[in-house]
């Protein structure tokens, strides 16, 4: 394996011949890498920290450290990264708590720019873009294929629906909708169908149609939640399609209530 002779490795850390650890790095005992990973220089892994293949960080990310949270009492938490990450300059990820998960975590193909912050007992799906500094406070929950724009502030607790798109600068206190375009110009409203996001991952024309009637008896017109609700499960009568009723489903499951 490649580990420059700056690198601080300590002993009970695991890590593969096909790795490259850069000059400065910090690796905790209870780390363990995936093949091919590229710690690039200055990183810190800490905690009971686990990688997949392939993932690459950039100087001075810190990841798997401990939580910011007063509670926290040195349990032995952890994070848990999967596959073909790219983790840029200064993000910190922290570790979980024993009050929550006691892990945090990221799933595989994620994008995560410089500076952002993913609090303690998070969870990440696949294909996820977080720009620069965006910040998840801890429990939030992203799922596959979401955009967090940059300087993204999200409360507590929150999830931020798959496929959906936050515009920079938008501060999320709720649920985000799944498929959604979300911005602070417009007034921290959903405002749309993420429909350019949905075509490049290979939504069908008829996919998209079903999903804009649906998220229009949502966010257009004057109805509530529950009368939007009795439209969209009217279409499913009707044979709407697996992403229509996963947008009902996640409606009617959210404790936040969702951003309209």
């Amino acid at each position: 394996m490649s580990i420059h002779p700056t690198a601080i490795v300590s002993p009970g850390a695991v890590i593969p011949e096909s790795c490259t650890v850069g000059p400065y790095c910090t690796v905790g005992p209870h780390v363990v890498l995936g093949e091919a990973c590229e710690l690039v220089s200055h990183v810190v892994l800490d905690g009971y920290t686990t990688f997949g293949a392939r993932n690459k960080i950039y100087p001075f990310a810190c990841l798997g450290v401990a939580p910011q949270d007063l509670k926290y009492a040195g349990e032995p938490t952890g994070a848990a990264f999967g596959d073909d990450n790219t983790i840029r300059e200064y993000v910190t990820i922290s570790r979980g708590t024993a009050a929550g998960s006691g892990i945090t975590r990221m799933g595989s193909g994620c994008l995560i720019m410089a500076y952002v912050h993913v609090g303690h007992d998070s969870s990440i799906g696949n294909g996820c873009i977080l720009a620069n500094a965006a910040t998840l406070a801890g429990h939030v929950v992203v799922e596959d294929y979401a955009t967090v724009g940059a300087l993204c502030p999200v409360h507590q607790f929150c999830r931020i629906g798959r496929y959906s798109f936050i515009g920079g600068g938008t501060t999320i206190t709720q649920d985000v909708l799944p498929y959604s375009l979300t911005c602070a110009e417009r007034n921290n409203h959903a405002y749309g169908l993420n429909k350019v996001g949905l075509q490049r991952r290979g939504f069908t024309p008829e996919q998209l149609r079903e999903l804009g009637t649906a998220m229009r008896a949502l966010i257009g017109g004057k109805r509530n939640t529950t009368q939007a609700l009795e439209v969209i499960h009217e279409m499913l009568a009707q044979g709407g399609g697996e992403h229509v009723r996963y947008l009902a489903e996640f409606v009617e499951a959210s404790e936040r209530g969702a951003i309209r």
